[in-house]
């Protein structure tokens, strides 16, 4: 970090500010740590963090703070409690106009915690820790001992919790995580991300990508395969990896502009979505939104997960975050059909129903309402009933190929105009370089309403 212009120098010794510059990008910083109390912010040294929140949001410039406070200055009282309100105020202001990004490098607890909630990215090392209620009150509650980084640990806010957008071995690593991500966002809102030059050709062909896909659609693989091959090389960076895995999220570079990915991972829960993946992809689809950064959405799934406990925890509402965000999305949205696309979890994958610009599919991708095993039994379950053992296994293959062959297709989606193109795997890479960058001078219309009130 460069250039620092202090802000509100020596009003509180744990809460330190300026404007300063990332890799050449002017932010607004701030750090809260160190002081008498191990980084416990009083009132004065709130209103000089909320002052800072407040020139990023004014000089439309990204939000950058630390932390490694242990919450609020007891000998402020009341007072104290305020300053944070003040700050998660300014924050809730910059939400959607600049980027935020916080690091925390130490604890951070009580209502300092909740600032985690309410910033894009959060980066946090490998000894961090984080809560809004400690230990001390867990087992007072519940009679339940648990220490500190079983708690909040950063290992558990990157698996569980999914507040640490990436977690990182130490302080330096943090520093730079936030340059790398940063460099894929605009300044603000109402700019476009930073195009990079890049000597990975346009035109190269996927084959990493073409070899990774089985053709049976039972099969597992790893999706970062096809992500890493898609996107220019070692431009990816996955978001929130740990959490939800079956489905990956993370910025990368399409010919040197930056793209958001959204895509299904088979290697974990066979690609299904359940109540976590579908909140992960929502926020991330409207935080990329926000930031006018493309969306490109890979979908290889057989659909929601079942289950009791999901209903019962609101799987509905959950999944109603993903299509909500999907379809209130501006930004140019590129949809690809690897393999499986199956009933209500292909409608929420941006199916072209809920809005995409261009769907593209791979030939061997299946796009049905559901699988074509389920869906036979379903159709003639009770004819094949009446067979005896010996006859029903061949009716059942010849009834699945027939199905396959008039629904499980994406020439029949093309002829519907759910597909508009299906091409070869290889030339995936080719085709979203040059739809990206024909979709380049998309823009939002002007909306009708102050906003939606959304499936939160």
């Amino acid at each position: 970090m460069t250039g620092a212009v202090a802000i509100g120098a020596r009003v509180d010794a744990a809460a330190t500010a300026g404007l300063r510059q990332i890799d050449g990008r002017p932010v607004a910083w701030f750090r809260v740590s160190g002081g008498a109390h191990h980084g416990a912010i009083g009132a004065t040294g709130a209103m000089t963090i909320a002052r800072a929140v407040q020139m990023g949001i004014d000089s439309h410039i990204p939000i950058v703070g630390v932390l490694d406070t242990s919450g609020a200055e007891l000998r402020d009282n009341v007072a104290a409690l305020d300053g944070w309100g003040r700050i998660a105020r300014a924050f809730a202001r910059a939400s959607g106009v600049v980027p935020t990004v916080l690091t925390v490098i130490g604890p951070c607890v009580s209502g300092p915690a909740l600032l985690l909630g309410l910033v894009d990215l959060v980066v946090m090392t490998a000894g961090a820790f984080a809560y809004v209620s400690g230990p001390d009150s867990v087992v007072e509650f519940t009679g339940i001992a648990v220490d500190r980084t079983t708690l909040g640990g950063a290992a558990m806010h990157g698996t569980t919790s999914g507040v640490a957008s990436l977690v990182v071995a130490d302080a330096d690593a943090a520093d730079d995580a936030v340059a790398a991500l940063l460099s894929y966002l605009p300044n603000h809102h109402l700019e476009d991300p930073p195009v990079v030059a890049t000597t990975d050709s346009p035109d190269r062909a996927c084959l990493a990508a073409a070899r990774t896909v089985p053709g049976t659609a039972s099969r597992a693989y790893d999706v970062r395969v096809v992500v890493e091959d898609v996107l220019d090389t070692e431009s990816f960076v996955e978001l929130r990896a740990g959490y939800a895995p079956n489905l990956v999220t993370g910025l990368g570079h399409l010919d040197g502009r930056p793209v958001g990915v959204v895509a299904n991972q088979p290697a974990h829960r066979a690609g299904t979505l359940d109540i976590e993946a579908s909140r992960k992809a929502a926020r991330f689809v409207e935080w990329c939104d926000a930031f006018n950064v493309p969306i490109i959405t890979l979908v290889d799934t057989p659909g929601f997960e079942p289950g009791r406990d999901l209903e019962w925890r609101g799987m509905i509402r959950h999944g109603a975050e993903l299509v909500h965000a999907y379809s209130a999305a501006t930004v140019p949205r590129i949809c690809v059909v690897l393999r499986k696309a199956y009933g209500g979890a292909y409608i929420v994958m941006d199916s072209r129903g809920v809005g995409n610009d261009i769907c593209l599919a791979w030939p061997g991708a299946e796009i049905a309402v559901m699988g074509a095993s389920g869906a036979v039994q379903i159709l003639h379950g009770r004819r094949l009933a009446t067979l005896d053992a010996a006859e029903r296994p061949a009716a059942e293959r010849s009834l699945t190929d027939e199905y396959e062959a008039a629904f499980s297709n994406p020439y029949r989606a093309a002829e519907r105009g759910y597909v508009d193109a299906v091409i070869a795997p290889a030339d995936t890479r080719r085709m979203l370089v040059v739809t990206l960058d024909t979709l380049a001078t998309k823009r939002d219309r002007p909306r009708a309403r102050r906003h939606s009130n959304g499936p939160l």
